[in-house]
């Protein structure tokens, strides 16, 4: 995999590059070269099957990092390319056409993130959250609490019972005193 790392970064800014297992590396580029280098793993290096995209919120760096997990069945490797993007202005260029089900994921990270991707099929109908209109919940500012407290009524909480207590009293209430035995 070192190879085709070095081989890559001759073409590409590859940067922030793990070795996670011995069949599984992570690199960095940027946003604009991101497709590109997704493509040519494709069509060049045997990565034909695409595993996972992916987002993480780095609210303190106004940013987002997609993560495209690609799969070479043929070597049994697994090749993790994240790029960073602006939170504030959350695009990135579609890759539906590389993998049919990347648009899925593209809808799911449209919904939960916010994140636009322009050309892609159905990006703007609801995917899971219908009728939703707060921000988007993934998103690291959203107020989970607050949302549920203004939307859902209070409830009482249910009583907890020492499992082992518990379990004498169910399995034995003839002998069931309220005591712990020791």
């Amino acid at each position: 995999m070192k190879n085709l790392i070095n081989k890559l970064s001759k073409v590409y800014e590859l940067s922030d590059v793990v070795y996670q297992r011995p069949n599984f590396t992570y690199a960095t580029t940027t946003k604009e070269n991101t497709i590109s280098l997704i493509t040519q793993l494709r069509d060049l290096e045997g990565f034909s099957h695409f595993v996972l995209l992916s987002c993480v919120d780095w609210i303190e760096d106004n940013l987002f990092q997609l993560t495209y997990i690609l799969n070479n069945p043929t070597q049994k490797y697994d090749i993790a390319i994240r790029c960073m993007i602006d939170r504030n202005e959350a695009a990135m260029t579609s890759a539906h056409y590389l993998w049919e089900q990347i648009a899925t994921y593209q809808r799911e990270l449209k919904e939960m993130y916010g994140i636009e991707f322009p050309g892609s099929p159905r990006l703007n109908e609801n995917f899971i959250l219908e009728g939703w209109d707060n921000i988007p919940p993934m998103r690291r500012d959203f107020d989970t609490k607050k949302y549920s407290e203004e939307t859902f009524f209070p409830r009482e909480r249910p009583s907890s019972n020492d499992p082992a207590t518990y379990m004498k009293s169910r399995l034995h209430p003839d002998e069931w005193d309220g005591k712990i035995a020791e």
